[in-house]
Formats: structure tokens, sequence, C-alpha cells
């Protein structure tokens, strides 16, 4: 269904992502806004594992109300506060993308709305 694009110009990527991932005509993209590790009651997990696992099963759950998965997601943005987290959001990231991996830009930023949040992660989806 996708094309992953891994041009043999160009230096492999550094971990599990693809460099680009082509969607092919008459498929339908789901933008997922940010999302970050806060529970519908408002529980924010302190480790940084743990708030990249919310993240994603936030995320699975938007995808859900459109009828895909994790499995049609083509790229991600993620962001974490402190390069002590980068580990743990790709161990996370890494488990639940197989290769080929989707698109990905992984940044370092200085915080986000609330202070306990950690790690936030956007997507692209197609179906």
């Amino acid at each position: 269904m996708f094309r992953f694009l891994t041009p043999k110009s160009i230096k492999p990527p550094f971990a599990r992502y693809s460099h680009g991932v082509e969607v092919p005509a008459g498929k339908r993209l789901v933008l997922c806004s940010g999302q970050v590790a806060i529970t519908a009651d408002d529980q924010i997990p302190e480790d940084a594992g743990a708030q990249a696992e919310l993240c994603f099963r936030n995320i699975a759950a938007i995808l859900g109300e459109a009828g895909l998965g994790l499995g049609d997601i083509v790229r991600i943005n993620a962001y974490v506060t402190d390069r002590a987290y980068l580990r743990p959001y790709m161990d996370v990231r890494d488990r639940l993308f197989s290769s080929p991996a989707p698109a990905s830009t992984l940044m370092i930023v200085s915080g986000f709305a609330r202070p306990e949040f950690k790690v936030e992660v956007e997507v692209i989806a197609g179906g």
C-alpha cells in the first residue's frame, strides 16, 4: 500500500524510520494533533517511556475513530524535553513500528504547555 523511500544515494536512516513514504493516489489521510501523555482522568505518568506509550495509545484511539491503526502511520513528528528522553521514546517507537518504519522526525524542545509533559507525538496516517 505505501512505498517506503530510502534512496541509495543518501546516508541510510540513523534509527528505525524511513526517509520518506509515498501514499498512493486515492487513499485518505488522517492528521493527528500532537498528543501528550494524559489519560481521560487527568493522570500523567512520570516516566518518559510511559509517556511515549500513552501518546501512542491516544493516537491509536484517534486513528481507530477513522478505522485505521498504528500500522497506517506514514509520518511521525516527536518531541522530547531532554536528551535523556530520546532513548525511552525511541525504544517505544521501535517496538511499535517494524521495518519499513514511517518517516520520522525527533526533536528536543524546551517544554510543553505543562511542565509535567516530557513527550509529545503527532502523526499522519493513510488508509
